[in-house]
């Protein structure tokens, strides 16, 4: 437990300039909440400090009722989950992103194991993934409707709209 305490203080030390809100849910877990702006920094330094390995990248998807406080207006977000591992401590990195404005950079060229997370996240959630390199469908069948995305909450299945959805 001591080795991941002081795992966490180091993570939590390097992220520190990153991040909007820290918070420790769990002994063993150190979430921060950063900037779309701040991804590529924030992973670096915890590539460069040697933190861990890039475990998952997990799409959240949350409807207007249940958007993020402070937004500028009630609007549907996606959150995206870096989970970094170290033994037993996770260190997750959030992003906040709406609908209107879903795009983040690719974290590939920093971490190659995301490539396939992020191709993931873009065709199941709709995240435009600036810099991905990789084109066309990994699970969604080739001729898949452009703008449908199975992992929203508004998707209900072909042409049964949901009243009041958004980005479906």
């Amino acid at each position: 437990m001591a080795s991941t305490i002081g795992a966490l203080g180091a993570a939590e030390a390097v992220l520190k300039p990153f991040a909007t809100a820290i918070n420790r849910p769990q002994p063993e877990r150190l979430e921060v909440n950063i900037h779309p702006d701040n991804l590529l920094a924030a992973v670096r330094a915890l590539v460069d400090e040697s933190w861990g390995y890039l475990s998952a990248i997990v799409g959240l998807d949350r409807p207007a009722q249940l958007a993020a406080e402070g937004m500028s207006q009630p609007e549907s977000a996606i959150d995206v989950l870096y989970l970094f591992c170290s033994g037993a401590a996770v260190v997750t990195l959030r992003i906040t992103l709406s609908y209107s404005q879903a795009v983040i950079p690719t974290i590939s060229g920093i971490a190659p194991t995301a490539m396939l997370y992020e191709w993931e996240l873009r065709e199941m959630f709709g995240v435009e993934v600036v810099g991905l390199r990789v084109t066309g469908h990994l699970i969604l069948a080739d001729d898949w409707p452009a703008g449908v995305y199975p992992l929203r909450k508004s998707f209900t299945g072909f042409n049964q709209p949901v009243a009041g959805a958004e980005g479906a």
